[in-house]
């Protein structure tokens, strides 16, 4: 688990710990000691920390002119033991949510697995949002499954086409364009 790193491509474009925005603004990262786990299993320490025990995100790209955000995700998101829901929702997105971002992309390649519990924390992320969107790109088969037993696709628009297997080729400003074009032929 130590080897797989978030996306870094887009760097040049975007730095979350050197937007004063940001909630990750200042963080310095070791990258010769491992601290974080998952599990007991190290992982890479660019990786940032939301308060979960097994839920990792990194904000690859923030814009405040256009109103989004492009987060890449890491390990398990567990909302039945660790309601990590929550700590994603109060530790990241309401921080952002003040902000007036309201275009969220989440990139779930590297969610290992979901458990679910209740829906009130994705309820109420998608009423802050209000006229703007969640969309969840590349996240496995198996939990697409769970989130649609947990009726999650109320709130978050994923599966179908927003698989976008190209989308690391793509700039940041090239992947929101096509991913709100995608949600806008959904919601139209």
């Amino acid at each position: 688990m130590h080897d797989i790193e978030p996306f870094y491509n887009w760097e040049n474009y975007y730095v979350a710990s050197e937007d004063e925005k940001s909630p990750f603004f200042g963080r310095s990262y070791n990258m010769h000691q491992y601290t974080n786990d998952i599990y007991g299993y190290y992982i890479h320490p660019l990786w940032d920390d939301i308060g979960s025990e097994t839920l990792y995100v990194k904000v690859l790209y923030t814009s405040y002119n256009r109103q989004y955000m492009v987060i890449e995700m890491f390990g398990e998101w567990n909302d039945a033991l660790h309601n990590d829901v929550m700590h994603l929702k109060r530790n990241l997105l309401d921080y952002m949510l003040r902000r007036d971002i309201k275009y969220f992309i989440l990139i779930g390649e590297n969610i290992l697995n979901f458990h679910g519990s209740d829906d009130c924390y994705y309820e109420e992320w998608f009423e802050d949002v209000e006229d703007g969107w969640i969309a969840a790109v590349n996240f496995r088969d198996f939990v697409e499954d769970e989130w649609k037993k947990y009726r999650l696709d109320y709130y978050i628009n994923f599966g179908g086409t927003l698989q976008i297997d190209n989308w690391r080729t793509l700039t940041p400003q090239k992947f929101f364009d096509t991913v709100n074009d995608l949600i806008v032929r959904r919601l139209g």
